[in-house]
């Protein structure tokens, strides 16, 4: 492997007659763009075929199918698309190795159109590949389905359940075509997450020479993928141990403070680590993918959040913290036991039992739990403070710039050539979707006996939030590769609106959260076509298609699921060892009891016992100031603009579910790849390191499979390292005086 300093990646460029001599510069001012993304385009290769068609659409069945089976699971395997991207190569070239070639007319039109139009093209792998992502895509509204059925043991009208998953998956593409002038076509919003696509892309397709003493970008991805799966069969499935390693508690086996401080699965996680990939990447996503300042302010964030405020508050028994495990995403009552929902639901009505409540407890939570809620209300008023003082201007700019004829001076090489090459989606397509998204949303709510328990005006409320963040959040994840949710605001303005209706409460954060990040995920694909210059209008109808056949798939595994598995997602009734725990509607679940049957009202403020929460609001929207102030004094100083508050203030936001030993893990090879390789070694960075992120993608989601369906009726012998534990068994005890747990 060539390791030369100045060696970059050889960019593949037209023949000079089909290069506009103003494409040859100006290229994109993102450094990592330039080194990734090529600038050529044939504007008359094949795209939305038939092969794109029938590989697309099988790839996002079988993906949207598998996703849902194992996401009930106890250990639930996100399958990406990169699967399909690397599958759907060769079966893309045997269809067009074997399809016959004949023109058939399409009836009633003087259009003709053929089974195989010639080479399998990179335009219809990028297609593919897009389709098979509305698959491996998760549908938040399922987690409503699956709570209502095996928790609260409620019937569902399998209508309404439908309308609600279709809707909310399509709600965002309102706003992705409202925002994609910014999103898309300025050359800033990068998406640095494209770049590992477009480097698989790339090495798939490219005819690249081998260096003398290297290999080509696919020799490297075929090493690592096969290197990758072969390795991960020992954490999946023999070794599951070497996942979360603690040295801590190897050393105090039986003290219950240092296990806490050093356990990565149930405590802080000091000396954690993990010798997996899926340990490493499966909670925030592939390090590698991920600018190094945004690592630096996650990994500051974390660091300050789980070894300075959560120990202070902890070991001060703030909140009586004590009685509860440090690290925990259940609810408790006062005495340290699991809440008991049951004595404060009325069943009859569906909502809150004011006297069974005031005869019972109110609710308590561990004190990272607290803390985190706390942190994503400084996350929100951050965000906003923040992309308006570093990026009002260019927002400002760029929309009186796109209401006038003038040229836009944000445009870059890869922007001019899809305006010149190809016809943009019409506006009205995108309001069409969203105007019938909207009715059909009310339609789902209003009716079927009100089961949801939202009124038409939730909804409404619901995408005006949406809409109104998706613009700073979208400028946030185009730079950072970190999407900031909105779920915490969503359940606490519609819990203080709307108090006591639990399904209330995660309808309206479904609606107005999730058509959010939908927008986001449309204008990311948006964005990745925009690199491979791929025709909009195609990428639009794949979009629009692979999420309605999707979002159907996903719907009927999870009601198929919900009715053939007995005592599905109930811990209480399933064997010790059933795989069928649903970690992630349990968290979900909780959600639903803290904002909807208990209500932020009597958790945040006087009534409750967390109401020093609030301050956080404060907290996030000063935050960027006096860095915004420093950066304008100070321009020369670049690193200013790189401490960037939303992310320092939402670094933990993924605790729970992610623990202390995924952050330690994905900050060492962050920091390795792209900090000190990416300084020292640029050249093989730029050449082969979102290869590797594919790669090593790619080789655990294929083994994955593979374990899932060849082992798991396997038995294998019990040893040490056979369960998915950190052994720091003590790590979960609650330490209040009293406290038998460890004795």
């Amino acid at each position: 492997m060539a390791t030369s300093l100045d060696q970059e990646i050889p960019q593949y460029n037209p023949p000079a007659n089909q290069k506009d001599p103003e494409d040859e510069v100006d290229d994109n001012p993102i450094e990592e763009v330039r080194l990734t993304v090529s600038i050529a385009d044939d504007p008359t290769e094949s795209a939305l075929t038939f092969r794109t068609w029938v590989i697309g659409l099988v790839s996002c069945v079988i993906l949207a199918f598998a996703n849902r089976f194992l996401n009930y699971r106890t250990n639930p395997l996100g399958i990406s698309s990169v699967t399909i991207q690397i599958v759907g190569l060769p079966i893309g070239k045997f269809m067009a190795a074997t399809l016959p070639t004949k023109k058939f007319r399409c009836p009633f039109t003087k259009k003709t159109f053929s089974l195989n139009p010639g080479p399998f093209t990179l335009k219809e792998h990028v297609l593919i590949t897009i389709f098979a992502s509305c698959g491996s895509l998760g549908v938040y509204a399922v987690h409503i389905i699956s709570i209502v059925r095996v928790f609260y043991h409620r019937g569902l009208n399998a209508i309404a359940a439908l309308l609600l998953a279709q809707t909310t998956q399509l709600l965002g593409y309102g706003w992705a075509g409202v925002f994609r002038t910014y999103l898309v076509d300025s050359p800033y919003m990068w998406w640095p997450a494209n770049l590992v696509q477009v480097s698989l892309f790339r090495a798939l397709h490219e005819k690249e020479e081998r260096p003398k003493g290297g290999q080509t970008r696919l020799q490297f991805f075929l090493i690592v993928f096969i290197a990758s799966f072969a390795y991960y069969v020992i954490p999946a499935y023999f070794f599951q141990a070497i996942s979360a390693l603690s040295v801590i508690c190897w050393i105090w086996k039986k003290n219950i403070t240092m296990q806490q401080i050093g356990s990565g699965v149930n405590g802080l996680g000091l000396f954690s680590f993990g010798l997996d990939w899926a340990s490493i990447a499966g909670y925030l996503g592939s390090p590698l993918a991920t600018p190094f300042f945004v690592i630096a302010n996650v990994m500051i964030g974390f660091f300050v959040f789980v070894y300075i405020l959560v120990p202070i508050a902890y070991w001060n028994n703030m909140y009586e913290a004590k009685r509860f495990p440090i690290y925990s995403s259940k609810t408790y009552d006062i005495d340290g036991h699991r809440y008991n929902i049951t004595r404060v639901l009325n069943e009859t009505s569906f909502d809150l039992d004011l006297v069974g409540y005031e005869n019972y407890s109110k609710l308590y939570l561990s004190i990272i739990f607290a803390f985190v809620y706390g942190l994503s209300f400084a996350t929100l008023t951050s965000t906003i403070s923040h992309v308006a003082l570093f990026d009002g201007k260019m927002i400002w700019s760029t929309w009186k710039k796109t209401s006038t004829t003038a040229k836009n001076k944000f445009n870059d090489v890869h922007t001019r050539l899809m305006k010149k090459n190809y016809p943009t989606v019409p506006m009205w397509w995108f309001h069409s979707v969203l105007i019938l998204s909207v009715g059909l949303a009310i339609f789902a709510c209003e009716g079927f006996g009100k089961q949801l328990q939202l009124p038409w005006w939730g909804v409404l409320l619901s995408c005006a939030i949406a809409f109104f963040f998706t613009l700073p959040i979208g400028i946030i994840q185009a730079t950072t590769n970190m999407q900031p949710g909105l779920n915490v605001i969503t359940e606490l303005i519609i819990g203080y609106m709307y108090p006591g209706k639990p399904l209330a409460n995660v309808t309206f954060k479904t609606y107005g959260y999730i058509s959010m990040s939908q927008a986001l995920n449309f204008i990311q694909d948006f964005k990745l076509g925009h690199y491979m210059k791929i025709p909009p209008r195609s990428m639009f109808i794949v979009q629009l298609v692979g999420t309605l056949v999707g979002t159907t798939i996903h719907f009927c595994t999870a009601w198929w699921l919900l009715s053939t598995v007995e005592n599905i997602c109930d811990t209480s009734l399933l064997p010790p060892d059933s795989p069928w725990t649903c970690p992630n509607d349990a968290v979900f679940y909780s959600a639903s009891v803290i904002w909807g049957v208990i209500g932020p009202a009597k958790m945040f403020t006087k009534q409750g016992i967390y109401p020093e929460m609030n301050w956080f609001f404060l907290i996030g929207l000063l935050a960027p100031v006096p860095f915004w102030w420093l950066s304008r004094k100070y321009p020369e100083k670049k690193w200013i603009k790189s401490i960037h508050m939303p992310m320092l203030l939402g670094a933990t936001i993924s605790m729970p579910p992610a623990r202390a030993v995924h952050y330690w893990s994905w900050g060492i090879v962050g920091i390795l790849f792209n900090y000190y390789i990416f300084r020292r070694y640029k050249g093989w960075w730029a050449r082969h390191n979102y290869i590797l992120s594919a790669a090593l993608d790619a080789g655990v989601a294929f083994l994955g499979i593979l374990i899932f369906f060849a082992l798991q009726n396997t038995s294998f012998p019990e040893w040490w390292g056979m369960s998915y534990t950190d052994h720091c068994d003590l790590a979960a005890c609650p330490t209040a005086p009293g406290s038998t747990c460890g004795k």
